[in-house]
């Protein structure tokens, strides 16, 4: 065992052999020392060598043992259930760990057998008083002709000595004083024989003195200053975590400076954490809170000081222990008096140390888990009353942000954060959000590390969106008077441990701030009206609109995209505005719109590159964002191509219809099959754009319109309701309107299958330029027949069939001289036939370009077919049997790149093993 515990064993032990050791006054002293020295080495080795218990340590079974044997009797339930409690309890404390050895001595112990009223010994019997064994016989005196042998045979019972021996030659003294002198003669020769043992000391005298070492008054005089962490004569602090003691001390008061020596080096811990100025406000706040302490700390050291102070004055030499006990303080006494402040040291010093490395809202949240979840009171207690001073600061930054909408945390302990522009720039990539988004989105987070357990998750997030929202009034939308009313009307001032107040204030401000927000929003900032406005013109819900526009500019834009000019199309835009109901709209919502061109690229169009443009600035831009407007342009520009494709197919139709009843009628000899074939497929392609269009526009984009309303007129709506519900709206519309389908590409089936309908319309308006061309010359072929038989000659003659051979075709000349100008036509169908050609060689071209496109078409539409009928979504599915309502199509979906791997692979010949080891 340790020294300093081998130390305090021998101590109890050489004190409890003192009293229960049998003595005889007329017994000489050298042979009583022996035979106490031989008892003492007895009792050493047998705890020394003390077997260890042959039973199982099952607490559960030696409590069940105690039970059952308190159990009996008449009071035996009152007994057991008392029983019961002390179990429990003891088996709560967690500073205990040998309880079971505790309980199975508190068993043995009970076994023994009750003492016997007769100071007669058991014979048989050889062990002593719990259970210290007795001298053995061979160590006792023999028996003397005085009687003495009574006494000793009596000293050695298990019952002890029933009276003292008096010598009968000597007048009877007093039953207590002989005693009381050999305790104290018999531990001071011990307690010599200790320190003879130790090497230190060169001669006896010495040891004596160093014996006495400095007394208890001394040590009490000393007291006051050690307990505040200053060192003295005797007690001195090698450091700040180290007190030395004087090294003569006795053990039992060792045992009481050690006791007494935490609170001081706990002090002097604390002591320099308190006069430190690291920290933000929270860890100031609790650096004050724990001086508070220590001055009530100060206050029981100077009343401990007052009383000793007071005991000292009353020493007595003449008494034992120079009066001290009767004067009222000992150093035992000091342990207890300061034991409830000792407790609270310990746990400042936990505190301090767990704190380390924390701030703000983690610095609360460590001290709210102690009164929280520890099961001590006084532990709850002490960390509640700190929490009443550490979370001032953090209340007083809640005030001013759910107030004012300031930010007043310059250390960065407030669960709100604001994060500075290369922050925001860093994290959003090199195409920031900008505008009135950046700063809703992007100027301030929610910190949740920093969020304190005094608060839940959900009063954070309500915390952090009334000063955000506040904040965004004042500079977002510039109402800063407003702000300021508010804040005087409102603020309270708020505390910990008021929750009633504080939920209703927090619930308060979030309902004001949310209003106005969102009033300000409807009503300064017209949201609603804009957003009306982009859905009328660029999501075509204005089709009078529409329709002006494109037939004014159709003529315009079927021209390169080079020859374009801005003022042009912003010329027609205004035109179509005076000539459709949007010059109703308000001149703010015209004013935003616009028409501008995309970039350029080689061989394109008017059409491919026109569209308009709805500018969005702050605030209203926190809701439609930068990237919103992106895609509301990309739903226009789809919109627009099928608006396209339905507009020249239109055209053709109606051009087809007209001429059926001339010019066609007239060839129908020659092209009526043809014309037959051309209008059911022209027809077939109006069917599939009509029904995508009534899809896209009605079943898409209106009923999810209609979503959106309900969303935004709901009461107690926030801006992140709005902001969340305008950006489901747009994913609806991308989503089931084909273009934004992650699983797939929508967009690319739609963009070819469009360009194939304008590839056959332009093959269509050839068919019937060669129509036109063949009415032409058999017009021509009538008129010069009338003409010669009116003058009376042949109306044909070989030559002239001679001459009709040598002649170049008039549509391949028409085509020649038509090339040399813009034209709208695509090049493919410029070059069906050239003038060396006869129209022999131009309709069957003509047939078969008109025969392909109809059949990519319908493959293309095979394609898409099947993959809308895979689709999760219902919308999609509902199309897909629109579109092929009497099953004409065939739907086809296409196989995916990984399954076209393994046919490929599955085709590919496997080389034998022997080649691929050569390989």
């Amino acid at each position: 065992m340790p020294n300093f515990n081998s130390e305090r064993v021998e101590h109890a032990l050489n004190e409890l052999l003192v009293r229960i050791f049998p003595d005889d006054p007329d017994e000489d002293e050298a042979v009583v020392n022996q035979r106490f020295d031989e008892a003492f080495d007895f009792a050493l080795e047998t705890l020394s060598s003390a077997p260890e218990p042959s039973v199982v340590p099952d607490i559960n079974h030696v409590s069940d043992l105690i039970q059952t044997k308190v159990s009996g009797g008449i009071e035996g339930s009152q007994r057991a259930a008392r029983v019961q409690n002390l179990l429990s309890r003891l088996i709560a404390a967690p500073v205990l760990n040998q309880k079971w050895r505790m309980l199975y001595f508190l068993h043995q112990l009970s076994d023994l057998p009750e003492p016997q009223p007769t100071a007669e010994p058991h014979p048989h019997r050889s062990s002593g008083y719990n259970g210290i064994p007795a001298v053995s016989t061979n160590h006792r005196p023999k028996e003397s002709s005085d009687g003495r042998s009574p006494a000793f045979s009596e000293a050695f019972s298990k019952s002890g000595l029933p009276q003292i021996p008096v010598n009968d030659s000597s007048p009877k003294a007093s039953p207590r004083a002989q005693p009381a002198e050999k305790p104290e003669r018999r531990r001071e020769r011990k307690t010599q024989d200790i320190i003879k043992e130790q090497p230190e000391g060169p001669s006896s005298s010495e040891q004596k003195s160093n014996v006495i070492g400095p007394s208890e008054p001394t040590l009490l005089r000393d007291l006051p200053f050690t307990l505040q962490g200053l060192s003295s004569a005797n007690l001195t602090f090698a450091s700040s975590t180290v007190l030395k003691l004087p090294p003569t001390l006795p053990v039992p008061l060792i045992s009481l400076l050690h006791t007494l020596a935490e609170p001081s080096l706990l002090y002097r811990g604390l002591s320099e954490f308190v006069e430190s100025s690291e920290g933000g406000l929270v860890g100031q706040s609790f650096r004050s809170a724990l001086d508070k302490e220590l001055r009530s700390y100060l206050g029981l050291v100077a009343t401990l000081e007052g009383q000793i102070r007071r005991a000292l004055a009353m020493l007595d030499d003449s008494k034992p222990h120079n009066g001290l006990g009767k004067a009222g303080v000992t150093l035992k006494r000091c342990v207890i008096w300061t034991r409830e402040a000792t407790m609270g040291l310990r746990l400042m010093s936990l505190m301090v140390e767990e704190s380390k490395g924390k701030k703000g809202g983690e610095l609360i949240s460590l001290i709210h888990s102690f009164s929280l979840t520890h099961g001590d009171p006084y532990v709850s207690i002490f960390a509640e009353r700190l929490l009443i001073h550490v979370t001032r600061p953090f209340y007083d930054m809640l005030r001013q942000w759910i107030y004012d909408g300031e930010l007043a945390d310059p250390f960065g302990e407030f669960f709100v954060s604001e994060q500075s522009e290369e922050e925001i720039n860093e994290a959003n990539g090199s195409e920031g959000k900008g505008g009135a988004t950046s700063v809703w989105e992007d100027k301030y987070k929610l910190n949740q590390r920093m969020v304190p357990t005094i608060i839940t998750e959900e009063f954070a997030n309500k915390v952090f969106l009334i000063g955000k929202t506040l904040n965004f009034i004042r500079y977002g939308c510039g109402d800063a008077a407003w702000v300021d009313t508010y804040s005087r009307e409102a603020s309270k001032e708020l505390c910990y441990g008021d929750t009633a107040n504080l939920e209703k204030s927090i619930g308060d401000a979030y309902k004001t701030t949310m209003v106005r927000l969102v009033d300000l929003m409807a009503n300064k900032f017209k949201l609603f009206e804009h957003l009306q406005a982009l859905k009328k013109y660029l999501l075509l819900g204005a089709g009078d609109f529409i329709a002006v526009l494109m037939e004014s500019l159709s003529a315009n834009l079927d021209r390169p995209a080079n020859t374009q000019f801005r003022h042009t199309l912003t010329a027609q835009l205004e035109h179509a505005v005076r000539n459709s109901n949007a010059q109703f709209d308000s001149p703010d919502v015209l004013r935003r719109l616009d028409s501008r061109m995309l970039e350029l690229s080689h061989g394109e169009i008017g059409w491919d590159v026109f569209t308009l443009e709805y500018k969005i600035d702050a605030p209203v831009d926190v809701i439609v964002t930068p990237f919103g407007s992106k895609q509301y342009l990309k739903v226009f520009n789809f919109l627009w191509r099928v608006k396209r494709v339905e507009f020249a197919l239109g055209s053709t139709w109606r051009r087809c219809m007209s001429g059926a009843r001339g010019v066609l009628a007239t060839v129908s000899d020659r092209l009526g099959a043809d014309w037959k074939k051309a209008r059911c497929a022209v027809a077939e392609m109006i069917h599939f754009v009509n029904q995508l269009q009534y899809y896209i526009l009605f079943e898409v984009i209106e009923s999810s319109w209609n979503e959106l309303q309900e969303a935004l007129h709901k009461p107690e709506s926030t801006l992140d309701d709005l902001i969340e519900a305008h950006a489901k709206y747009l994913t609806n519309i991308t989503r089931k309107g084909l273009l934004g389908n992650q699983s797939t590409d929508f967009t690319g089936q739609l963009h070819e299958l469009l360009k194939t309908m304008l590839a056959y319309k332009d093959a269509v308006d050839g068919l019937y330029s060669f129509s036109v061309a063949e009415f032409t010359r058999r017009q021509e072929h009538a008129a010069k027949i009338e003409t010669r038989t009116a003058e009376g000659r042949w109306g044909v003659s070989e030559k002239d069939n001679l001459s009709e051979a040598s002649t170049p075709d008039p549509f391949s000349q028409r085509r020649k001289n038509h090339s040399d100008l813009d034209s709208p036509l695509p090049p493919p169908l410029l070059s069906i036939g050239t003038a060396d050609r006869g129209e022999d060689d131009v309709l069957p071209a003509l047939r078969k370009r008109l025969t392909n496109l109809l059949m990519d078409f319908r493959a293309r539409v095979n394609v898409l077919l099947g993959d809308l009928q895979h689709q999760p979504d219902v919308d999609m599915r509902w199309l897909a049997m629109v579109m092929n309502f009497n099953e004409v199509y065939q739907p086809v979906r296409r196989r995916r790149k990984t399954e076209k791997k393994r046919e490929r692979e599955k085709e590919t010949p496997q080389a034998p093993k022997g080649e691929k080891d050569k390989m």
